[in-house]
């Protein structure tokens, strides 16, 4: 109840900006009261092991307070995180993630692999996902794990991960072979409104050559002059890494 009231309580336009920390926030906070921890003293500890969705991703501050404000007890969060790694990377940290000590550790580690100029190959990063689910399960048993399937990719990042759903699918069935949870981030941020996206995510759309739609352009009558000023900008920025028709990249 306290996590609905959080969000009826955001400004309407931040509400779907909120939408993965509170999601997160009430995935741990039954955890923490399935596992007896609630009323107790010291702090809930998560790990986020990840790519730069994790380690620039930003939500770590907002999971604590809000999950903290939940639980009524101290909450921190950790990042075992690095940008532009694989899962090959991420199999040598599994020292650094179990000497959290952790009560609960999220993972996102199939962005980077799905990407074609690192040549992990689907088999491989499969492989290594299952190698590091096998050895948090083993050192970390009273740990919950939940890997995750984040944002989806558009754009050039879309376009240099043409099969990422497959590796998003591979490691999401190695975690359900061993029991563990799935969270997929990705019908949510798909059901935000894109209209909304420059003031909660300005830098969004910048690689995006389809923001926004031609039936939903950006308006007098239904936004205000700082947020077309900034979508005009945007636009001048996506210019200089997309070609429009019959112009030349100027990159």
């Amino acid at each position: 109840m306290m996590c609905l009231l959080l969000w009826r309580g955001a400004p309407t336009e931040k509400r779907s900006a909120y939408g993965l920390v509170l999601f997160l926030a009430c995935l741990v906070m039954f955890s923490a009261v399935k596992n007896g921890h609630a009323d107790g003293a010291q702090p809930l500890k998560i790990v986020a092991f990840g790519t730069s969705l994790t380690a620039r991703g930003g939500w770590q501050p907002a999971l604590e307070t809000r999950l903290a404000a939940c639980l009524q007890r101290p909450v921190k969060v950790e990042s075992v995180a690095k940008s532009g790694e694989t899962s090959l990377w991420a199999l040598t940290q599994v020292d650094r993630v179990v000497a959290a000590q952790p009560d609960i550790i999220l993972i996102e580690l199939y962005a980077n692999d799905a990407t074609l100029h690192r040549f992990v190959s689907l088999a491989q990063s499969r492989k290594n996902i299952g190698d590091i689910l096998d050895q948090l399960q083993q050192r970390l048993p009273q740990a919950r794990i939940i890997v995750m399937a984040m944002n989806p990719f558009s754009g050039l990042r879309g376009l240099i991960r043409p099969f990422v759903n497959s590796y998003v699918s591979a490691h999401q069935a190695e975690a359900e072979k061993r029991g563990l949870e799935f969270v997929d981030h990705r019908p949510n941020w798909e059901r935000l409104n894109r209209m909304t996206w420059p003031r909660q995510f300005p830098t969004a759309c910048i690689l995006s050559p389809t923001w926004p739609p031609k039936s939903s352009r950006l308006n007098s009558s239904n936004v205000s002059p700082a947020t077309i000023a900034e979508s005009e900008k945007i636009s001048q920025i996506r210019h200089r890494f997309w070609r429009l028709p019959g112009q030349t990249a100027a990159i």
